[in-house]
């Protein structure tokens, strides 16, 4: 499909956000004999160059899970290799904030980083304020933990009922509109707590490319799997 073609697609269906699980970076280094390091690396490039060609093409928000809370139990060498990359990533966007047409969105837990790195995503995200697309990285972020954190901001503020507009004004992606399609690397076929109440409704595609491997057409080929889905909500 050309540019224009998926352009023309993305503007035709009504596909304002994807969601993208990025899985297979350890299992992409450990295929060439390479350290699982090595790997988040190469996945922080497809990052980049997903989430420009996304925006290029006409999506207006693009979510990646980049960490999440169970992802602690990895070992330390590994997590601070993730954290140090984490960092690396929110220097050079705040550096070429201006080359993007992209305002940042950092979701989940960061009261647990060091505040370096809390700082880091306060400038990122203060620097690149009003743009016009959003990208959402998920950071320490877990769907059941952000439920949690929800219901408790509502208790806080007294609420004896809520209601599920009450919850969506609690969650870290406030404001955000609920992604249209979750796209899942390297085969896999589950959510790993990955936005649960925001994917009430949202399409779900897998494809068995490791993210490191993740192309431009790949996405394109998520895209017309989405364009050939009925979405029904609930109706007929």
């Amino acid at each position: 499909m050309t540019d224009m073609n998926i352009k023309q697609a993305v503007d035709k269906s009504g596909l304002r956000h994807i969601a993208f699980i990025m899985d297979g970076n350890g299992r992409w280094a450990q295929k060439r004999g390479l350290p699982r390091t090595h790997g988040h690396k190469e996945g922080v490039k497809t990052f980049e160059r997903i989430a420009e060609y996304c925006s290029e093409i006409g999506i207006e928000v693009v979510t990646v899970y980049a960490f999440s809370t169970e992802n602690w139990k990895r070992p330390k060498a590994e997590v601070d290799a993730l954290m140090k990359l984490v960092e690396r990533y929110l220097d050079e966007f705040a550096q070429t904030v201006d080359k993007y047409q992209v305002e940042l969105h950092i979701i989940g837990d960061t009261s647990v980083l060091s505040p370096a790195l809390q700082q880091k995503i306060d400038r990122a995200e203060q620097l690149s304020k009003g743009k016009p697309c959003k990208l959402c990285v998920a950071l320490n972020y877990g769907g059941r933990d952000e439920l949690v954190h929800a219901y408790n901001a509502l208790l806080k503020q007294g609420k004896s009922q809520i209601t599920a507009q009450d919850i969506s004004a609690h969650l870290y992606t406030a404001n955000i509109p609920d992604p249209d399609l979750i796209v899942r690397t390297g085969g896999e076929m589950r959510l790993s707590n990955f936005l649960l109440w925001q994917a009430a409704y949202s399409e779900f595609y897998s494809t068995p490319t490791l993210w490191p491997d993740m192309k431009p057409a790949d996405v394109d080929l998520a895209i017309e799997a989405f364009c050939k889905r009925s979405r029904r909500f609930g109706g007929v």
